[in-house]
């Protein structure tokens, strides 16, 4: 069986080969040249994926209203962050509040040197501090595997495969047939209907992937998977009570759990596996001695400052 890492890689594969097909196609059509059209394609991917680059964390942090904060704004938050940091490797990351008391959490930047661990107020408040650790090392392991960068590159891909198939639809009604064009129009328009859903199932595969891995690695990490399985037990219930209100699905993936609820439908396009799912598999790694905790993490321990844990 394929491992998380396997099975990203193979999907970025999918959603490349895609990319250079309807590329391929929009060229065929516009210009006669298949060339011309994944030239022109992969350009325009070269210049998002560059912006995405260098820019995500900030267009992140700003599209979810998060607010850079001192260790000494949140102490709570950087006591842990700084106690898992040498644990996985890295530096610890910047932190960031989010003021909402929607419980939840994410991380963002291209590597370990850029990374911003977030956390809203509502998760300050929800967890006590083993289960927030338990979260913490989820975000952590994100940062590790550099997850945020490989989902940003997906999502660029997919909404530049998702703008050419827009191109090739607009194009074949208002532009008429194209005599150079050796494409059928029947099936330029399947293409075009059907490669931006085919881009939108393979991202959120690779989005599913990293959680499941980050879920592993946090908990392989800790020794403690069942810090993580109470949270998201909580979560998911914080989350279904209060959902986020501002912000947009797009940024869904980034978070430990789903903070919109949609449709029956909609779950159906969830960016994270089913929280049963992850919680059984934490469970089954509880069972595995390997993973037992040695020293338990404080569970009601005040750290004080702006966000401590509120008394209840």
């Amino acid at each position: 069986m394929l491992g998380p890492r396997s099975r990203t890689a193979l999907l970025f594969v999918g959603i490349i080969a895609l990319f250079v097909v309807i590329g391929g196609i929009l060229g065929e059509y516009l210009f006669g040249s298949f060339l011309g059209g994944l030239i022109i394609a992969l350009s325009l991917s070269l210049v998002l994926n560059l912006v995405s680059y260098f820019f995500c964390d900030r267009f992140v942090l700003w599209a979810n209203r998060a607010q850079l904060v001192s260790d000494a704004q949140a102490p709570r938050l950087a006591k842990i962050v700084a106690e898992l940091a040498p644990k996985f490797g890295i530096v610890a990351p910047r932190l960031a509040i989010i003021p909402t008391q929607t419980p939840n959490a994410f991380a963002t930047g291209r590597d370990e040197k850029h990374a911003v661990v977030a956390a809203t107020e509502g998760i300050l408040r929800l967890l006590d501090d083993r289960e927030l650790r338990g979260v913490l090392a989820h975000e952590m392991a994100h940062v590790k595997d550099r997850d945020i960068l490989v989902m940003t590159f997906a999502a660029t891909l997919a909404g530049a495969i998702s703008y050419a198939a827009q191109m090739v639809i607009f194009s074949s009604i208002f532009g008429g047939n194209n005599r150079n064009s050796n494409v059928n129009p029947i099936v330029l328009l399947l293409a075009a209907i059907t490669a931006p859903i085919a881009a939108m199932l393979i991202q959120l595969a690779i989005s599913r992937s990293r959680e499941s891995r980050a879920d592993e690695v946090g908990a392989r990490t800790i020794q403690d998977p069942d810090s993580l399985a109470d949270a998201l037990a909580k979560l998911e219930q914080g989350n279904a009570a209060r959902p986020l209100a501002t912000g947009s699905p797009a940024s869904a993936s980034l978070y430990i759990v789903n903070p919109f609820r949609g449709s029956t439908f909609a779950s159906w396009f969830s960016t994270h596996p089913p929280i049963q799912e992850r919680i059984r598999r934490l469970r089954a790694m509880t069972r595995d001695f390997q993973y037992r905790p040695t020293i338990s993490a404080p569970r009601n321990s005040d750290l004080g400052g702006r966000f401590a844990r509120s008394s209840r």
